[in-house]
């Protein structure tokens, strides 16, 4: 059965039996659970599938509205991609998973252990943020990044994304980033832009008891090392790993950084 949906979000329904998001699994061993960013699908993670499936059962989902899962229609909150996790993780016969979320995808990890807190025994938050407008930069860019999305279309708006990623990122990732987005449909993405903006679990942070790793690259300017320090002084017992010479996508850059502190914290024992 799905749990009550969360107390600060009403845009949320339970999903039907055919609200399935389109998923991938690989490998066998413990469960873990991979949450992509806005904008992009769970072929983010194909730099460390591979090497995470080697001693995990890894379950990657398009999440609603993205990618394959783009058939599941409104809402697209913070909410309902949570019940629609649970409700992957019910179909699949997990009890309990680690949960990785990487840049927007800990926000979604955030609530569906907010939400749902049996379903996840420990909890990987890399690159991401608890509230991504706190500095007025941020609150800039979220404005102008709807603009744009909005008038020039998705893949005008992917070429203007990958070219100033690749000033930071390189050529190769930003390429790779400008692919993902530029296959996704508009509408959905203007709603997961307007979720970045207004997630906000500040105040719940306290309510996170499952044990928690935060990873942040020293070097990002997408979601500055500020946005780490505010997950790890918000959840209990966290920790913190900043890779050296990183930025938003490490994942891409330090994949093995990220896969080999992603295995030791998952080889600990539950709090």
């Amino acid at each position: 059965m799905i749990a009550q949906a969360s107390k600060t979000d009403d845009k949320f329904r339970v999903p039907a039996p055919s609200d399935l998001p389109y998923f991938i699994e690989r490998g066998s061993g413990p469960p873990l659970l991979l949450l992509h960013g806005v904008l992009v699908t769970g072929a983010m993670f194909d730099p460390v599938l591979d090497r995470f499936a080697t001693r995990h059962r890894v379950i990657v989902p398009d999440l609603r509205g993205h990618g394959r899962s783009r058939g599941l229609g409104p809402p697209y909150t913070a909410a309902q991609t949570a019940a629609d996790l649970a409700h992957l993780l019910d179909h699949l016969g997990i009890v309990s998973t680690a949960v990785l979320g990487y840049s927007q995808g800990g926000a979604f990890a955030q609530q569906l252990v907010l939400d749902f807190p049996a379903r996840c025994d420990h909890l990987v938050l890399a690159c991401t943020f608890a509230f991504n407008k706190v500095t007025f930069r941020e609150r800039l860019e979220g404005m102008a990044a709807s603009l744009l999305l909005r008038v020039l279309g998705i893949e005008r708006f992917a070429k203007i994304v990958a070219s100033q990623a690749a000033k930071e990122f390189g050529k190769e990732p930003a390429n790779w980033l400008e692919g993902m987005i530029a296959s996704q449909d508009r509408a959905p993405m203007l709603a997961a832009l307007r979720e970045l903006a207004t997630f906000d679990s500040r105040r719940r942070l306290l309510e996170i008891r499952c044990p928690t790793l935060v990873v942040a690259g020293s070097n990002d300017q997408a979601v500055p090392l500020l946005h780490a320090r505010m997950l790890h002084d918000g959840i209990a017992g966290s920790r913190l790993l900043v890779v050296d010479d990183a930025n938003h996508v490490l994942i891409w850059t330090h994949p093995e950084e990220l896969v080999r502190a992603t295995d030791e914290f998952l080889g600990q024992p539950l709090r």
